[in-house]
């Protein structure tokens, strides 16, 4: 069966700048090795997207219809369609002092964040820094090798996969998530570990917002919910209870006070 907008499927695709060949992005663990881009944290494997659904470059999006199970495609973007093309105005000169009031010392190559914005320190000079916040693939042609992995029937499996692409917690087991349906509305209740997410509540909101116009845009659903459940356990009276040291001695101060 052929891919057509708003499948959800699973891709593997490694991207490489044209005139180089460098890769500078893989869901391959082999080949980030190879590249010297391998980092230990990154889940190697093929990763679930909505076509259509803005998870991938446009171009890649409009390559992959038509595509089947298993088929493979190299695909040659030009950087106006890929990261952009480079913008003078925005490489800015900051004063030294923002850096400052912020605890922070500028270095060439450091990675910043400022308005929303990711920009890479250029060059330091005196009292002012030099940064670049165009994207660092700005302005070059790229090439992504492609291959599709798999079309995702089941809705459960669907609602998983944008679960895992847009919600990332460490140890959570994708498999003990809970759905149901009822009707047009979905109710999902995350693994248990997910409650202790340190996260901020607007990164967490926002990741369940993402995946929520996923599933709507994408499926014959109104409403999702997130079901957060908290439930008291109970103890039994022949259950023994352990003291440590500390609540031992509490227990006893209190029986001297009596």
């Amino acid at each position: 069966m052929s891919i057509k907008d708003g499948d959800f499927i699973k891709i593997e695709f490694t991207g490489k700048v044209a005139d180089t060949r460098d890769v500078f992005d893989t869901t391959s663990e082999e080949i980030a090795k190879e590249a010297d881009i391998y980092v230990e944290e990154k889940n190697y494997e093929p990763i679930p997207i909505v076509v259509g659904g803005e998870h991938l470059l446009k171009a890649l999006d409009e390559a992959v219809i038509g595509l089947d199970v298993g088929d493979e495609k190299t695909i040659e973007i030009e950087s106006q369609d890929a990261y952009g093309n480079r913008d003078s105005k925005l490489v800015q000169l900051i004063p030294m002092k923002e850096f400052k009031k912020q605890g922070m010392t500028p270095v060439p190559g450091m990675v910043i964040t400022a308005d929303g914005q990711n920009g890479r320190v250029l060059t330091v000079n005196g009292g002012r820094v030099k940064v670049d916040f165009n994207h660092e693939l700005a302005g070059k042609d790229v090439i992504y090798d492609v291959k599709i992995d798999e079309i995702i029937e089941d809705d459960e499996e669907k609602i998983k996969s944008m679960i895992k692409l847009h919600y990332t917690y460490p140890n959570m087991d994708i498999d003990k998530t809970e759905i149901t349906f009822d009707g047009k509305v979905v109710s999902i209740k995350l693994d248990e570990i997910a409650r202790f997410d340190q996260k901020s509540y607007m990164d967490i909101t926002f990741a369940r917002f993402r995946i929520a116009k996923d599933i709507w845009e994408n499926m014959d659903v109104d409403k999702v919910n997130f079901v957060d459940e908290f439930e008291k356990k109970e103890v039994e009276d022949d259950d023994e209870v352990v003291l440590d040291e500390s609540e031992k001695k509490e227990v006893e101060d209190e029986r001297v006070e009596e």
